[in-house]
């Protein structure tokens, strides 16, 4: 992504152009740091696609094995004691003209009513949870996607599954620049690449900005997916 004219959708300031990308190509621009000091330098997006830390321990280390074999361990970081405050959801919604929210049960008393809920059915049993909710600014019905993470090689330990990510892309219709300011390992960034959209990832901890840039730097090839409620054929990466 080429950063520059303010008025162009998703693109930088003249501020902005001082920030030194982590990775950057020409879909997919990386930076570390704290979205509360980058979002405010960057212009205006078509969507938010986005996975707040909820605030409630899901870090890494045991609590994310429940003590099972066959579960990736991630280290104990720390960054899921708290969820972001008032002022970021605000930051977040004010920099894209259409969203969606990750864990949105979580922040309902800090995100307005809406009736585009979002839910992923995830098939783990045991006491995990059923599924997972997503706040968004669609007017439209509930829509359900359902897929079993079990067996995923996780570089963050809350990573949604890219096909989860590709189907909110389509949902969200023709947009072309996407924002994502907790990236993670970058599942936003790979499935809007795959997708022939642009997307700027913002992550705190370098780790993560360092799994994502690896992830983007993959090869794109052609590959039918097709979402399962339905959806249209699409072209994305065989990774």
């Amino acid at each position: 992504m080429v950063l520059g004219d303010a008025n162009k959708p998703g693109l930088g300031t003249e501020e902005s152009m001082m920030m030194k990308p982590y990775y950057q190509d020409d879909a997919v621009t990386i930076y570390h740091g704290d979205c509360r000091e980058i979002v405010p330098q960057l212009g205006r997006f078509d969507l938010l696609l986005t996975d707040p830390p909820y605030g409630i321990g899901e870090h890494g280390g045991a609590c994310r094995t429940r003590g099972r074999p066959g579960y990736a361990k991630h280290a104990k970081m720390g960054w899921d004691y708290a969820r972001p405050d008032a002022d970021v959801f605000q930051l977040m919604l004010g920099a894209a003209s259409m969203a969606i929210i990750w864990g949105g049960n979580y922040f309902a008393d800090l995100l307005p009513p809406t009736m585009g809920w979002l839910y992923w059915r995830k098939l783990m049993g045991g006491d995990f949870s059923d599924g997972e909710l997503a706040w968004t600014s669609r007017s439209a019905a509930l829509r359900e996607f359902t897929k079993c993470p079990k067996g995923m090689n996780k570089g963050h330990p809350c990573e949604k599954p890219l096909a989860l990510m590709l189907w909110c892309i389509g949902l969200a219709g023709d947009v072309q620049t996407i924002l994502d300011p907790f990236a993670g390992s970058g599942t936003t960034g790979r499935a809007a690449k795959d997708l022939g959209r642009k997307a700027t990832l913002i992550e705190l901890e370098e780790r993560y900005c360092e799994i994502a840039a690896k992830r983007m730097a993959q090869e794109v090839l052609p590959l039918e997916y097709r979402d399962n409620n339905g959806g249209c054929a699409t072209t994305l990466a065989l990774l």
